[in-house]
């Protein structure tokens, strides 16, 4: 009786202690996003993706602007800032700073906008583009049941979802 218990605590510890996962898009890229490659990426937009890139597995807190949680605006806000660019904090307010481009000419460093609420095309999420290749677009956000992310734009979700990009670089 006695061995039966230590193998079921034996058991239970070792399949609730679940390493912290790491997600991106490894997931299964059902859309191909048309880019044009041939712009390369500059350095402000680089350095931008790579302080954004530092908070990757933040946990998600509304209204946080920190590594002890954060939010999606608050990730864009903390990042523009460390890079001596002073951005708005809202969502709805980064929607119309800057400059609209069409999703073809995006950047390393541009912000992509999207709508995640049913039947509404109401941006109330937003990204940083870190990488784009060619079918893909690559950016970094804080979902709210993940925090802090790389996703991709062929993923269905986010194709679906998306409204529009931004340059503020």
């Amino acid at each position: 009786m006695k061995k039966i218990i230590l193998l079921i605590c034996v058991v239970t510890t070792l399949t609730s202690c679940k390493a912290k996962k790491s997600y991106s898009t490894k997931k299964r890229q059902t859309h191909t996003v048309k880019v044009n490659t041939s712009i390369k990426p500059t350095q402000e937009g680089e350095a931008i993706a790579r302080y954004a890139k530092k908070f990757n597995g933040t946990s998600y807190k509304y209204g946080g602007t920190t590594k002890r949680g954060m939010d999606c605006s608050g990730l864009v806000y903390t990042t523009f800032k460390d890079n001596n660019i002073s951005l708005p904090r809202t969502t709805g307010s980064l929607s119309s700073y800057g400059d609209w481009i069409d999703l073809k000419e995006v950047n390393v460093g541009d912000l992509v906008f999207f709508a995640t609420k049913k039947n509404s095309r109401k941006v109330n999420h937003v990204g940083i583009v870190t990488n784009v290749r060619t079918g893909n677009v690559e950016f970094i956000h804080a979902s709210s049941s993940r925090g802090v992310m790389i996703s991709s734009l062929a993923e269905k979700y986010w194709y679906f979802a998306f409204v529009q990009a931004r340059r503020v670089l």
